[in-house]
């Protein structure tokens, strides 16, 4: 039988050394993975950009095709005043006139709803020789609650009525499809 020669100090250092080797074993090998990493992406032909600087990782400039495109904010996401005055009203012209009518005028103010009296914003629109239309919006947002009203030409307006109600998305080309609905509906545009 060996007699254990060693003692308990030697063994305490043994095991306190091995501890130290183990973390340094580790972080060689992280190193060396890291660095094969490194040499693998170098040596691959992708092209990653930079979008702050507009710089390709291998330094060319990017082409101004390659710049990411924004996309345009839809219509109906412009400010009220924008959608209404550069699209809204241009557009309402536009298919009266396609209708053989003559927009005499049409204009946005903040000012009093017929019959109801209050303060909104007011499209009114005069049609020559057909009819008046006035449509509400409560606040400075399309798909705020609107109302349409109705006239012959030269009177007043009797007859105050809610207007997209239950539609979740209003777009232009709903707003000019219902308000030619409306002015069909009272026979204002000739035969239904």
């Amino acid at each position: 039988m060996e007699e254990n020669t060693e003692s308990n100090d030697e063994v305490n250092n043994k095991i306190s050394n091995k501890g130290r080797n183990i973390p340094n074993k580790v972080e060689e090998d992280n190193n060396d993975s890291n660095k094969k990493f490194i040499e693998e992406n170098k040596r691959t032909s992708v092209k990653f950009t930079d979008s702050t600087n507009n710089i390709k990782k291998d330094n060319t400039p990017l082409n101004k095709t390659e710049l990411p495109q924004k996309k345009a904010v839809p219509l109906e996401k412009k400010p009220f005043h924008e959608f209404v005055k550069k699209h809204l009203i241009p557009a309402i012209e536009k298919e009266f006139k396609q209708r053989g009518l003559e927009v005499e005028q049409i204009t946005l103010k903040n000012t009093f709803r017929p019959i109801a009296e209050d303060k909104c914003w007011v499209i009114n629109c005069v049609i020559k020789d057909t009819c008046n239309f006035w449509l509400s919006f409560e606040k400075e947002d399309i798909s705020s609650s609107k109302s349409i009203s109705l006239s012959k030409p030269n009177q007043k307006p009797s007859i105050i009525e809610s207007f997209l109600i239950d539609e979740k998305r209003i777009t232009l080309v709903l707003i000019i499809s219902r308000i030619l609905q409306r002015i069909n509906g009272q026979k204002l545009l000739g035969v239904n």
